[in-house]
């Protein structure tokens, strides 16, 4: 019997943030090449998370289709890369494969120094934002992981051991859970359950941010309103509203959907794709990098008369063992597993894949800002077209940093009533 690995990761924010560079400028012409070496391992990098966020998220979406749907690439791409780091042979290849990188054109450790480079880039404190991510491994006791892969853990991906005694599965999740706990500040709770005394190793990969919208909603704006859920349902929704404004905005006539962007103080800009009625999921089938990379390099600063988007705090709770094999990761989960880099032993193998994300949307400031007061408006008397945005049926939220095209977090929003 295979000794067992569980594989967890989290997300969690509110007003999801920012991915940023490290500001400078090249100094002599080494650090100018670097430069150019780092700039073209990051693309490699951007390209292959893209990949991997929409094939996922079609995996997803078919299998829940009219569910909330939100989770992080980025963290996903890490966490599997971290393991990959231990893993040897097919399995190797079945990983970074199945994350979408072509392994005849990237060496396997420009993949690590990749990810590193990105690490690195997202700790990098910044103004008005929160952000936090990182890995742990949770290790047994009587266990010792192998001195490369420890070392790798720690430079490559800024992880270090924690020991843990499985032997006591309650006493071990209690320990896994309130660190998690603690690093997202309370927005995830209880990630592990259900853990086998055969646990080895547990990983975690965690991400924890908070942003400002560049233009806030005025919270007295927001109104309640109505969502069209399917088959004619509706139902209530606080409804943030902003008028008078100019933003990215596009029209996508080929796939019958509005894009409008929306903008974070820091370095990072919310896209919400508004599929016209019915043309969900064709937009959703042809959602991919070239998609992805049209829309961000269509939109055009335009003047919204009226913008009108749902308050919504929604989260996923995923088990993706079964996904990622559909993706053409198998290996890992079976009894053929070689993770021999891990602890060099064979007998080592995934037994789940959990994902946790949280992702709240609201006007900046506090819920007590919009507790009174009553707005009083002129009446606009606009002349000739109007163009406005009703964000009132499912609509999907994609998170870039403003100067990569790299996928942050990729959401479906069918109901913002349910969490």
């Amino acid at each position: 019997m295979s000794t067992l690995l569980a594989l967890a990761l989290v997300v969690a924010g509110l007003c999801p943030a920012v991915l940023c560079h490290p500001a400078g400028t090249a100094g002599q012409e080494t650090r100018g090449q670097e430069l150019s070496e780092d700039g073209r391992r990051l693309a490699g990098l951007v390209s292959s998370n893209a990949h991997f966020a929409c094939s996922l998220y079609k995996q997803l979406a078919s299998t829940m289709p009219h569910k909330n749907l939100i989770f992080s690439p980025l963290s996903l791409s890490t966490a599997l890369a971290f393991l990959s780091l231990g893993a040897r042979n097919s399995t190797l290849t079945e990983l970074l494969e199945g994350l979408k990188f072509n392994l005849t054109e990237t060496p396997e450790m420009e993949i690590h120094w990749g990810f590193q480079q990105l690490l690195s880039a997202l700790r990098q404190p910044r103004a008005q934002l929160q952000l936090s991510l990182g890995n742990a491994l949770f290790v047994r006791e009587s266990l010792e992981m192998l001195a490369t892969f420890a070392e790798g853990a720690e430079k490559l991906y800024g992880s270090a051991a924690i020991a843990t005694d499985f032997q006591d599965p309650a006493a071990a999740e209690r320990l896994i859970n309130s660190y998690v706990e603690k690093e997202t500040q309370g927005k995830i709770v209880d990630l592990i359950q259900g853990l086998d005394p055969q646990t080895a190793m547990v990983l975690v990969n965690y991400i924890f941010f908070k942003a400002k919208w560049e233009k806030p909603f005025d919270p007295r704006d927001t109104i309640k309103s109505r969502f069209q859920l399917e088959k004619g349902k509706w139902v209530p929704v606080p409804m943030m509203t902003m008028e008078d404004f100019a933003t990215p905005y596009f029209r996508d006539q080929e796939l019958s959907c509005t894009v409008v962007q929306l903008n974070y103080l820091g370095n990072a800009s919310a896209f919400f794709i508004l599929p016209d009625e019915g043309k969900m999921e064709e937009v959703e089938a042809k959602l991919s990098p070239e998609t992805l990379s049209r829309w961000r390099s269509s939109v055009q600063a335009k003047w919204i008369d009226e913008l009108h988007l749902p308050k919504f705090s929604i989260s996923s709770d995923l088990n993706l063992k079964d996904l990622l094999s559909e993706l053409g990761i198998r290996e890992v989960f079976t009894t053929h597993a070689d993770l021999s880099g891990v602890m060099g032993v064979k007998n080592l193998a995934v037994s789940q894949v959990v994902h946790k994300a949280v992702l709240e949307v609201a006007e900046k400031g506090t819920e007590a800002a919009a507790a009174t007061g009553v707005k009083i408006s002129l009446l606009s008397g606009k002349l000739g077209p109007v163009t406005a945005v009703h964000f009132n049926r499912p609509f999907l939220t994609v998170i870039t940093p403003s100067n990569t095209a790299s996928v942050l977090f990729l959401s479906k929003v069918v109901d913002p009533t349910q969490a």
